[in-house]
């Protein structure tokens, strides 16, 4: 029960609102009075006018002379009419309802040059707006205002909205995260409404106003990043009890989570995505802030692809700030930054509050990584405990920004993620970012910086170094003891091939109609299998048997006789990774390897026959990392290996899966129970 002086409270600062309404008044000046509460209807289209910047605008769009001569106009018609007879308005109050309605689209169509659709959320936009009881003038310009301010741009159904969605639910909850990747639930599926509505699609009118009346309060576009986020996380109990239903389910439960919400729920609600929004870095939101809101062209707009992102990217500028304890206040991020460079680059140069983690380590001895990792972690948890300003729960790996070094940096990464640890960032652009950003304190702003031995100083000097495998003079002792180390790790390769590395391939053979392939699994052991053991070796060159041809990706994924496509890492005997995608049709596998200097074209590496497929096989630690194995049999039903392949897959029980059915399907096997 409400005490008076509760309703005392309540009572003045809505009269402080009115009576700063007759003044001129900023956005400000609202948020200090209303501080994060819904507004009185009375008041609402007042203080969404200063909140939206269209007060002191004193000649609105005309639109009710507009002609209806659109291509689509029959469909705005008939949508406007679906809306007001849903809205239940009184019969002399539709017609004019309606014309308004069409009126605002069609100026809005004609004015933008943007087609109408169904589904594009206009309508959903203009539904509450149609509360405030506005003339046809102003309520063009309000709906104007919240299109062009708050309504993200879309660049086709993979906007880049989704994968930022995604990647701050990895970065918040890996757990829920992992679990909807592996439904292949991602945000596209389900948050189109969302962003193309602020909501107003799924929430009944009463919530989605509330929602309005402090989302125009805070001012930030994002916001309705964060409000998706706690949307998910809200919903994590429900989604994690339904884990074994199909795909669709989880999507329709999603789809409709947000009709769940009440008004007794909007300040929290609204309060937990301000919280979250603090606990993200500000560089993700500010650095794509273009790239989601903006109309422009732009290439580097478009080169901007979060789709290939392995987690969160955190901008050197951010690392800069939170190093400074100056600058660092408390309501600031700290971060604690794992620097993944070799020795020798982070002894020439790195952050005052930057741990050095050799990647390398990963692949070559990977009890000394083990030991380095939670050495890493008692470090962080004592800086937390101390209070440092490198004591930061927020973990940001930095490689150098150069391909050699960085596709190990990138496995420590997916070994880390894998844990399912919260708050994992990566450094955009390794520590080669974080120089040119820093170009003009070098000394003052690095730790240890020398132009000497810098890579980033001296590129031609190490390229030169590494070519003839020589060392800088100016490394110390320690480098070149670990240095030392690291070479007699070559003895022990043969132990770590399993992991990570492939042994030399042979040619790949071409099936022949001679070889016994059609009946090759009876009688012998499964292809599929989960193997620990160290690989036999193979003769042979690694010739593809096709040659390297260039395609466009997204036309080449799209061909209708692709099944299924999987991202993943094709692994070289070298221990390179290369970003690549798997494709499956029916009859073959071909591996596209992506151009990185050449966004959406990519190389077709080799096109693998499924039923040249003899064994496939993943690893107990690291079930990942699948192998597949190519050969044929003899009349005698012995299988000759020729050929190998090696992927990290995310989804490697999908591909696997997949695969399996295709091979039994073309060799008429029906002995499924047989695999394992």
């Amino acid at each position: 029960m409400a005490t008076t002086a509760d309703v005392s409270d309540e009572t003045i600062w809505i009269l402080e609102l009115e009576s700063l309404l007759l003044t001129d008044c900023d956005l400000d000046d609202i948020r200090k009075v209303c501080n994060g509460k819904t507004i009185p209807e009375n008041l609402r289209s007042e203080v969404w006018l200063v909140c939206l910047g269209l007060r002191g605008k004193e000649e609105y769009t005309e639109v009710s002379d507009e002609i209806y001569d659109l291509p689509e106009q029959t469909t705005i018609r008939k949508d406007c009419q679906v809306i007001v007879d849903r809205l239940g308005n009184e019969e002399e109050d539709k017609l004019s309802v309606i014309s308004d309605l069409e009126s605002v689209l069609t100026k809005y169509s004609k004015t933008t040059g943007i087609g109408y659709s169904s589904d594009n959320g206009w309508l959903e936009v203009l539904e509450p707006l149609l509360s405030l009881r506005l003339p046809s003038s102003q309520l063009y310009e309000y709906f104007r205002a919240i299109q062009n301010i708050y309504i993200p741009k879309y660049y086709g159904p993979d906007g880049q909205l989704f994968h930022m969605l995604r990647l701050l639910l990895q970065y918040h909850d890996p757990h829920l995260c992992s679990l909807l990747d592996t439904k292949r639930v991602t945000p596209d599926c389900y948050a189109s409404h969302w962003f193309r509505s602020l909501f107003s699609a799924t929430c009944n009118l009463e919530v989605t106003l509330a929602i309005w009346d402090i989302y125009f309060q805070v001012a930030d576009r994002f916001l309705i990043l964060f409000l998706s986020l706690v949307i998910l996380v809200n919903a994590k109990e429900q989604i994690l009890t339904m884990k074994e239903e199909p795909r669709h389910a989880l999507i329709e439960l999603l789809k409709s989570a947000p009709c769940n919400l009440e008004m007794i729920d909007i300040e929290d609600f609204c309060f937990l995505a301000q919280y979250y929004m603090s606990r993200t870095p500000v560089s993700f939101t500010r650095d794509f802030h273009d790239i989601i809101f903006s109309n422009s062209s732009d290439k580097n707009m478009k080169e901007a692809n979060l789709s290939q992102a392995l987690c969160l990217p955190v901008s050197p500028w951010e690392l800069v700030f939170s190093s400074k304890p100056k600058l660092n206040k408390d309501n600031a991020l700290k971060f604690f930054v794992v620097d993944c460079r070799p020795a020798e680059q982070y002894n020439s140069g790195h952050l005052p509050n930057g741990f050095h983690l050799d990647s390398s380590l990963m692949l070559q001895e990977p009890a000394s990584f083990n030991t380095a990792v939670q050495a890493l972690f008692a470090a962080q948890k004592q800086a937390i405990k101390l209070g440092s300003v490198a004591g930061g729960e927020h973990v940001c790996f930095m490689g150098s920004g150069r391909e050699e070094e960085d596709q190990y940096v990138h496995m420590v990464v997916a070994s880390f993620l894998q844990k399912r640890l919260a708050f994992v960032s990566l450094a955009k652009g390794g520590y080669e970012a974080l120089h040119n950003f820093m170009l003009d304190s070098l000394d003052t702003g690095l730790t240890d910086h020398c132009s000497k031995s810098c890579i980033v100083c001296t590129p031609a000097v190490h390229e030169n170094n590494s070519a003839n495998g020589t060392e800088n003079e100016d490394f110390s002792f320690l480098d070149k003891i670990t240095t030392l180390m690291k070479s007699k790790s070559a003895v022990v390769r043969e132990k770590l091939v399993d992991y990570i590395t492939n042994p030399p391939q042979s040619a790949e053979r071409h099936v022949s109609s001679t070889d016994n392939i059609g009946k090759r699994y009876r009688g012998v052991a499964p292809v599929f299998s989960i193997d620990d053991e160290q690989e036999e070796h193979y003769t042979g060159s690694d010739e593809d048997d096709d040659k390297e041809e260039e395609i466009g990706l997204q036309t080449w994924l799209k061909k209708p006789d692709v099944i299924e496509t999987f991202k993943c890492d094709e692994i070289k005997d070298n221990g390179y990774m290369y970003p690549s995608h798997l494709v499956v049709t029916k009859t073959h596998m071909f591996i596209l390897r992506e151009m990185p200097h050449k966004k959406g074209f990519a190389k077709i590496i080799a096109r693998r026959s499924l039923l040249s497929v003899v064994k496939i096989t993943s690893k107990r630690r690291h079930p990942e990392l699948i192998t597949f194995k190519y050969g044929y049999s003899d009349s005698a039903g012995n299988f000759t290996v020729t050929s190998m392949d090696r992927f990290l897959i995310p989804n490697a029980g999908d591909a696997t899966k997949l695969i399996k059915q295709q091979i039994v399907k073309l060799d008429g096997n029906t002995q499924e129970t047989s695999y394992h």
